[in-house]
């Protein structure tokens, strides 16, 4: 078993996405010493690649996005962040060399601040969004999903540009995500972690 594990004795600057072994579990200790131009993502110890710049679209739709969350949470503990921003899931120990999952959602809100160092966030993020694009995988969509129920990630909002429409994900009082009506445009969503907070999916996706 422990060969399947990436000897973190032999750690080294990595140029290259090609020098990695992607049949390999690796850890954030080892997520530090790449240095490609790649965008990955860590889930559960495997190596995903993300996919290309986002579309001027993805970029629009964070943009209106962050900007209505920003402008609501100024002078509040809550703050935003948004990709490239690491975002580690620790099991138990916080040593980067046991930590396995590091993600970097399009938006997430922080509402502890503790969470925040140096590098990004340890720990669940309050509220993440993802917004669709031709490079996601339904099975990349599938592990982030399990992995944002299982840390306890309040709210999990998936956008999607092409269809115009957001559903937001809410953890019930068993841990396990139940999914909203789907939203579309002439609607206003609202989020229980917010309250008083309320996204306007006209501005979002007007042309």
């Amino acid at each position: 078993m422990a060969g399947q594990y990436h000897d973190l004795a032999e750690d080294k600057k990595v140029f290259s996405l090609e020098e990695i072994d992607l049949s390999l579990t690796y850890s954030y200790a080892n997520y530090l010493t790449w240095l490609f131009d790649d965008r990955v993502e860590l889930i559960k110890g495997k190596v995903f690649k993300m996919g290309p710049a986002p579309s001027p679209m993805h970029q629009e739709i964070s943009a209106s996005i962050s900007s209505a969350l920003y402008s609501f949470l100024k002078d509040k503990p809550c703050k935003i962040y948004y990709a490239p921003f690491d975002v580690l899931f620790p099991k138990e120990s916080k040593a980067d060399k046991d930590i396995y999952t590091v993600l970097q959602p399009d938006i997430c809100v922080i509402c502890d601040p503790a969470k925040i160092d140096g590098r990004g966030c340890v720990g669940a993020p309050d509220i993440v969004i993802e917004i669709l694009s031709p490079g996601n995988n339904r099975t990349e969509l599938l592990n982030k999903y399990n992995i944002y129920e299982e840390f306890g990630v309040e709210e999990y909002w998936v956008v999607s540009p092409g269809d115009k429409t957001l559903l937001k994900h809410t953890l019930n009082v068993k841990g396990k995500y139940q999914a909203s009506k789907l939203f579309t445009i002439s609607e206003k969503v609202y989020s229980d972690e917010l309250p008083g907070f309320e996204l306007d999916l006209d501005a979002v996706f007007e042309d």
